[in-house]
């Protein structure tokens, strides 16, 4: 509804039903998964927590039909019914919604909180291969911290009593069991002697949510990062990001060199010692392996990054609609598609994206307008359309003021 209410603008049809390991649905995406990859390497494959890979009834549905040996409390939805074992994740109900978490029976009734429960659970999967010199890949994707905001009451306290915001403060203490899941998968390694020969990627999936459903003043929870989640700007598309390589990358160490999940892909394929892997899909992503050496700082970022979203959040705020993007080195250029107005920054010096250069360097506009839709139009990618007029939306050609 939200996509067909739009005022002005028709959205395409974008790929409801997700990822599909098999041809032939006009509306997924046919793919050769990492996990199926690494599973056919000879990894053990374990899915924990959040899915979200597929739509309901499609195959992409269950990570098992993509390359994980073992799935535990993943399937379509995105987000949780409950967080607490005491609602049983959301099956205790005659009739459970599809949000109701799947598996972990054995925590139904308890008060054991979702995040600690899927924790657990991982580690147990670990218990099959530790012991075996099998290699392991473990997709440890939480539901937390997602919507619905539900205090983990081992630590809601402790923020109430800082006088926090009461949803806030439930936002803080799913904030700190997972920091505390983190903990517990590198003390597991630790234990069992695995921490050198173990590689942690840990990031997020978006930017902080901060349009709806929080405490406080909408937009500024990402401060001093503009939005949030749903935006194109840097509050909803720079994510947290930390690497733990012993032997490869050096502790306490920060790079300003960006990058973007599809480089994920190639970057574990890399790390895995697997090359020349035959997929029925394009990789665009970029290995970044030689983010890690030390000279890399140094090196100037020249490579561009492409955000497209040619459809509709469902919220308002500031950068939240239709719209492409491109980052190339210190700058950012947004193409809005309702007006097709632009907006440049330029990052190093502005990250809170506050003041917009475009009517001072339109000539750095017109030369990321040209990328962004040389890009565009390379990939095929659907762009809206104009109902006043059922035009499609033109491509970002900037002309110089």
């Amino acid at each position: 509804p939200m996509e067909s209410n739009h005022e002005s603008l028709d959205f395409p049809l974008w790929n409801v039903n997700g990822l599909n390991p098999i041809p032939g649905d006009s509306n997924a995406v046919y793919a050769t998964s990492l996990p199926q990859i690494l599973q056919d390497a000879g990894y053990y494959t374990i899915h924990a927590g959040k899915a979200h890979l597929g739509a309901i009834g499609t195959p992409g549905e269950d990570p098992l039909n993509l390359g994980f040996d073992i799935n535990i409390a993943g399937h379509a939805a995105g987000a949780p019914a409950s967080y607490y074992g005491e609602d049983h994740y959301g099956n205790a109900t005659d009739n459970p919604s599809v949000w109701a978490v799947p598996g972990l029976e054995e925590y139904h009734g308890s008060e054991t909180n979702l995040t600690e429960a899927i924790t657990q659970q991982a580690l147990q999967a670990l218990d099959t291969v530790v012991m075996s010199s099998k290699p392991f890949f473990l997709y440890l994707s939480h539901y937390a911290v997602h919507t619905p905001i539900m205090g983990d009451k081992r630590y809601l306290q402790h923020y109430l009593d800082l006088g926090i915001d009461s949803t806030e403060a439930k936002y803080a203490s799913m904030l700190e069991a997972m920091d505390k899941s983190l903990g517990d998968v590198m003390d597991y390694l630790e234990k069992y002697e695995l921490t050198d020969e173990t590689v942690i990627l840990f990031m997020s999936d978006n930017g902080g949510l901060s349009a709806v459903a929080r405490g406080g003043t909408p937009h500024r929870h990402n401060l001093p990062l503009n939005s949030g989640k749903g935006s194109i700007y840097e509050g909803g598309i720079r994510e947290p990001m930390i690497v733990k390589w012993p032997n490869r990358v050096k502790p306490n160490t920060e790079s300003d060199q960006y990058l973007i999940i599809e480089d994920f892909f190639p970057t574990i394929l890399e790390i895995a010692g697997l090359h020349d892997i035959k997929v029925v899909q394009d990789i665009d992503g970029h290995s970044f392996v030689s983010l890690f050496s030390d000279d890399a700082s140094d090196k100037p970022q020249d490579r561009p990054l492409f955000w497209h979203y040619p459809n509709e959040w469902g919220t308002q705020g500031p950068g939240i609609g239709a719209s492409s993007a491109i980052r190339l080195g210190d700058y950012k250029l947004i193409y809005y598609y309702e007006d097709e107005s632009y907006e440049l920054f330029n990052i190093s010096e502005d990250i809170g994206e506050r003041v917009n250069l475009i009517s001072q360097n339109s000539v750095k506009a017109k030369e990321l307008a040209e990328v962004l839709t040389d890009y565009l139009q390379n990939v095929k990618a659907q762009m809206p359309r104009h109902k006043t007029d059922e035009q499609t939306v033109k491509y970002p050609r900037f002309k110089e003021l």
